[in-house]
Parts: structure tokens; sequence; C-alpha cells
């Protein structure tokens, strides 16, 4: 079903005025019949202005539901006896048929997003609005704006097995006001389930870390993707994998942000001890490197330089005894030879 804009509905304030105008006319009608009808008006015309104000009073509020009221981003859905018949987009006060019903089956469904979190208060200023307001469609509204939907953390193992926890922020407006209504049952449900299916298929295809010998992007070749360090890319493929499910709902995925990633508890601590040990391992390596190249510096000098002859057995005694201060993990203690080295 396509979207299809009312325009030439902004008559609110002139039918509103015209509407009081005739009830005024109505009432100075029967007093006039009742004060002065006899005199100026036969009996059978007198008695028909009677009728016609009295029926007039009692059903002319009927056009009064005629009345709609729109803040900008926003839109109703109207249906006439089930049929679609348009909708009204931009602010304004409007006019249309008064049996005209506003159409919005999410008005009511609260999910954990921007502007649909609603304390029980907000939910009673609401109703109350909804009642002195007089109109149903106070709370039929289509918000056009841009929301921020944030999902529950799920639970998914990645491509290694390896269970993690993950959260995302998905930006998103409802761009087709007629699909978001009539093309699925709830919109913003429909969202969230579609928000918590993409972020599975997605998540199952990455290692949390970089892993040797995996194919993230389905060319056949393995690559260095990872939920840690393609946080962009991965966000992005959430994003087009909840686009292209949505798109027949007439909304707009605007983008699609991680915002948690973690092990799952049950591994997490094994993780931080692997991920300690991997960060030992490369610092240890990083310092031998180091120690290594300073001890060759150290023997070229006193070579070049004439300081010290030394042989074989000496140049091994140096070298020993200068990695063990260089690699060690406390400082050295010296000790002071006061005889002879033999």
């Amino acid at each position: 079903m396509d979207e299809k804009i009312l325009n030439g509905k902004k008559h609110g304030m002139m039918m509103l005025l015209l509407i009081l105008a005739l009830y005024i006319i109505a009432v100075l009608g029967i007093v006039g019949v009742l004060n002065f009808g006899g005199y100026f008006l036969p009996p059978i015309m007198s008695i028909l202005i009677m009728v016609i104000c009295i029926a007039w009073i009692a059903i002319g509020w009927i056009l009064l539901c005629g009345l709609k009221v729109l803040k900008p981003q926003e839109a109703l859905v109207l249906t006439l006896f089930g049929k679609y018949i348009g909708t009204l987009k931009g602010e304004g006060f409007y006019w249309v048929n008064p049996f005209c019903t506003a159409v919005n089956p999410a008005a009511k469904t609260k999910l954990n997003q921007s502007g649909d979190v609603g304390r029980k208060g907000d939910a009673a200023e609401a109703a109350a609005a909804a009642v002195a307001a007089g109109s149903e469609a106070i709370g039929k509204r289509v918000s056009l704006k841009i929301m921020t939907l944030n999902n529950n953390r799920q639970k998914i193992n990645d491509c290694l097995g390896n269970p993690v926890e993950i959260g995302i922020a998905v930006m998103w407006r409802v761009t087709d006001t007629a699909k978001a209504v009539f093309n699925v049952d709830n919109y913003k449900e429909y969202l969230s389930l579609q928000c918590d299916s993409a972020l599975r298929n997605i998540v199952r295809l990455y290692p949390y870390d970089v892993a040797p010998g995996v194919d993230t992007t389905g060319d056949g070749i393995a690559d260095e993707g990872s939920l840690r360090g393609s946080s962009e890319v991965v966000a992005e493929r959430i994003r087009n994998e909840i686009q292209s499910k949505v798109e027949n709902a007439g909304l707009e995925v605007i983008e699609a942000r991680i915002t948690y990633l973690a092990y799952a508890p049950e591994i997490a601590a094994v993780m931080l001890q692997r991920q300690q040990a991997s960060a030992i391992i490369d610092a240890r390596k990083m310092i031998v490197d180091g120690a290594v190249g300073m001890v060759e510096m150290a023997l070229e000098k006193l070579s070049e330089n004439d300081i010290v002859e030394l042989d074989e057995e000496r140049k091994a005694a140096m070298v020993s005894n200068l990695l063990v201060v260089l690699c060690g993990n406390k400082d050295a203690q010296p000790i002071v030879n006061s005889g002879s080295l033999y």
C-alpha cells in the first residue's frame, strides 16, 4: 500500500469559527422564535426554525470531531469505515470528515527508545490531554522524528564459538506512514525483532578478536576482521541487514552503532587471562630483542675503543650478566668485587 498525502485540508480554524457561528445563530434563532415568532412568522415557519436550531445544537458538535491539530514532524493516518483515505503530514490545524478515524497500532507500544519510554505520570497526563482535546487522534499520531532504539543486550556465539554479549543502538524514522501502519501489525515491535535477528546473523560471522584463517567478508580469503577491531564495518553491515528487512514496513534505518561488547561472564575471566598472557609474551619479546641489541652494541664499543680485551669465556660471562640485568623484573643489585676476578 502506498502513502497518499491529503492536501488542502488546513481549514480547521475556518471550520471552527463557522461551527461556533452556527451555534450562536441557532441559540439566537430559538430565543427569537420564542419571543417574537408569533408576531413576524407564521406558526409553521416558527416550528420549522425551532426544529432546525434544536437539531443543530443536538448534533452539530459532531463536526468538531473532524478538527485535527498536528505539530511538526507528525502525521495522522486516516481511514473512513475501514478504507484508507490518506495521511495528514505537517504542522497545522486541519478539518476532515468527522467520521474518519486515526490508525496507529504501535501507539501504545513502549520500547527502550527515545521518545517512547513513558512513566505512569506521563501516561496520565497524555490521557488527560486526550480527554481535554476531545479527540482520539491525540494518541494515534505517527512520529516522523528520528528515534533511537536501544535493544537489550544479547548473548551470541561468535564465529569461533565464544559467547559474547553485545548491544546496539539503531537510529531510525518512519518514511512511509501507510506501509508502517498497514503492512505490518506493529512497526515498532517489528523493527525491534529485526534488529535482534540482524545482530545475531552478523555477529556470528566475526570473531571477538583477530583470529587466523577466518573469512568475515565471504570472499574466500582470510582477513583480520573482528568485532573489537572492525566495529565500524560490523555496524554498517548490521544497518544494511536491518534496512533490507524493514523496507516493506516504510522505515528507514539511518545508523547503527555498537554500544556494548564483552565476553560472556562465564568465559570473561579465562579470556582476560589469555589476553594478559599474550600481552606479557609480546612485552617479553620486545624486552629480549632490545636487550640483545644493547649487549651487541656494548661488545662492539668495547672492541672498537680497545677499552678491554675479553676472551670468549669473559664475553659469555658479560653477556649473561647483561641479559640478567636488562631482562630482569627488578632492578639489579650491584656487587662490588674487591679482589681479583680469578
